[in-house]
């Protein structure tokens, strides 16, 4: 499947912006959530072809908001990049449990990631 429009999770505008302007100027749609619980409330309405995911939010973190997403059946068939400032080896095993399909730390290597979303 093609991945075209990115959902970006994460409460940082910085963050968001950044990774916006990165995957905008290489051909993907993007919209965004500020948090956890816009992000589940959201995916249903934008069935977006992959979802970044940042951890640490206000509320519902980026782990429990994948869980729900990959947890639930009209949302699992969706992929989910965890994008955090968390790099213990524990964090990243965490994150698969909950569903993630890849794991990428930040700051963000523009290549890694644009790698990680062509092998999905």
């Amino acid at each position: 499947m093609a991945i075209k429009k990115i959902l970006i999770v994460d409460d940082s505008p910085t963050e968001r912006h950044f990774l916006g302007e990165l995957l905008t100027k290489n051909g993907f749609t993007i919209v965004t959530a500020e948090s956890g619980e816009d992000a589940v409330a959201r995916v249903k309405e934008l069935m977006p072809d992959l979802i970044l995911m940042d951890v640490v939010m206000p509320g519902m973190n980026g782990f429990q908001a994948t869980r729900t997403i990959t947890r639930d059946t009209d949302t699992s068939h969706i992929p989910v990049i965890m994008c955090t400032s968390k790099n213990q080896e524990t964090d990243k095993v965490w994150g698969k449990r909950q569903g993630a399909a890849e794991y990428v730390v930040k700051p963000v290597d523009p290549q890694e990631l644009l790698s990680k979303i062509a092998a999905l």
